[in-house]
């Protein structure tokens, strides 16, 4: 009998034990804030090394993560998850950021020099384009192990390094392409390469040779270069004279032609004092929207030919011209000293909506990802502006130390950025 109760008492106290148990485990659970990836984004603080991770439904700045190097010329990828933001910075430094732990994930320091990147279209290659020494590296996304590297092509009229090495050409304007590809362009040495990655699962040894195609002469001295929404058109802006370069991705076999021949500074009677950013073009139905070089005004070119149809007047030189994600407005800042000023075009009339003046230094502009708002870093004013799109009216200023590039994270599922 005593030993009956006793095994019922044992069993009451087991239960009442896992009963609390589940209790606690419960109540932690729901104490835990869960915290979705679809509406954050990172803010660049180009001044002091550092990113702010924000949300841009609730418009607020969640964490500040510093010890990411010079984030002069920094820009970011995101992993498709939109877990992992991959910050590119001008130090030669790739920095893996968790923005749901509010922390550096994985930091290398992969070159002495470098101007960006790319992620693959499966998302498990990151591209890294190099000024010093020139070239690009490609690392494996989760653990942030060279995979690839691709040295780009020898300056044989230059002398060689201190260390014996031969200078070799920097490389800009590199995109993802469709099929697990990286386009990229060489400064000094006048090309664009395509790297094809799509084999690298059948490859038995971990470095990894991709397959490249090239195209020499493309013109002088690209300088940057864009991707088509569609992964189609690869265009690369040219330095050394007027005009453009183009790639048909769905044609290689024709190659490189020059489209825009007016397109530069040849022309010009007004100093440069900014080159326009190309990943900042508007492509709206069948229309690009790009900054003109040099001059006050936004030139209009059908996508179909590649040839300009009209130009707006502007205000200065434009830098950015961004599209709403409706394509019914275009967004226009500009370069020094004109850069307190932001211009609104309609696509359809190429009319002016409206001119707004944030204040000194805006540098970039990120619209939410189904266009309500748009927010726009004011570097000189140490924050950032939020616009209501359809009113064109100040929703909400949030502080920011010295803020450049804004990324949200639906950029993970677009191609070319």
């Amino acid at each position: 009998m005593n030993t009956k109760l006793i095994k019922i008492a044992s069993v009451a106290i087991l239960s009442s034990v896992i009963a609390a148990c589940s209790s606690q485990t419960t109540n932690d659970i729901a104490e835990v804030p869960l915290r979705a990836t679809g509406d954050m984004g990172v803010v660049i603080e180009r001044a002091t090394g550092q990113v702010q991770i924000i949300n841009h439904t609730h418009q607020e700045v969640l964490a500040e993560i510093d010890g990411l190097g010079d984030l002069s010329h920094a820009s970011i990828v995101y992993s498709r998850d939109q877990r992992y933001a991959y910050v590119f910075g001008r130090d030669g430094g790739l920095t893996k950021i968790d923005i749901l732990k509010d922390k550096i994930a994985k930091r290398v320091m992969q070159s002495g020099n470098s101007i960006g990147g790319a992620i693959s279209q499966d998302g498990k290659l990151v591209a890294v384009s190099n000024y010093t020494p020139g070239g690009v590296k490609v690392f494996n996304s989760e653990t942030l192990e060279l995979v690839a590297t691709i040295d780009s092509s020898i300056l044989t009229t230059k002398p060689k390094n201190k260390d014996g090495s031969p200078v070799r050409s920097k490389v800009v304007g590199l995109v993802d392409a469709p099929n697990n590809k990286f386009v990229f362009s060489l400064f000094d040495s006048n090309e664009i390469w395509v790297a094809d990655f799509s084999d690298i699962e059948k490859s038995k040894t971990l470095k990894f040779a991709p397959k490249l195609t090239k195209f020499t002469d493309i013109g002088l001295f690209p300088y940057d270069a864009l991707m088509s929404p569609d992964g189609r058109y690869y265009i690369a802006g040219l330095f050394g004279e007027d005009g453009m370069a183009l790639l048909d991705l769905w044609h290689i076999e024709k190659g490189v032609k020059r489209i825009l021949p007016n397109y530069g500074k040849g022309e010009q009677k007004l100093p440069v004092y900014k080159m326009p950013h190309l990943e900042g073009w508007a492509i709206a139905g069948d229309y690009a929207f790009m900054p003109a070089v040099g001059q006050h005004k936004v030139l209009v070119v059908n996508t179909k030919t590649w040839q300009q149809v009209t130009e707006i007047p502007a205000h200065s030189q434009p830098i950015f011209v961004m599209a709403q994600p409706d394509n019914r407005q275009i967004w226009v800042n500009f370069a020094y000293p004109d850069n307190n000023t932001i211009q609104i075009f309609n696509t359809e009339t190429f009319e002016l909506v409206k001119t707004l003046t944030p204040g000194p230094a805006v540098l970039h502009m990120e619209f939410t990802p189904r266009g309500e708002h748009v927010w726009m870093s004011v570097r000189d004013s140490n924050e950032i502006q939020i616009y209501d799109t359809k009113t064109q009216t100040l929703q909400k200023t949030l502080k920011s130390s010295s803020p450049s590039g804004i990324f949200f994270t639906n950029r993970a599922h677009q191609i070319g950025l």
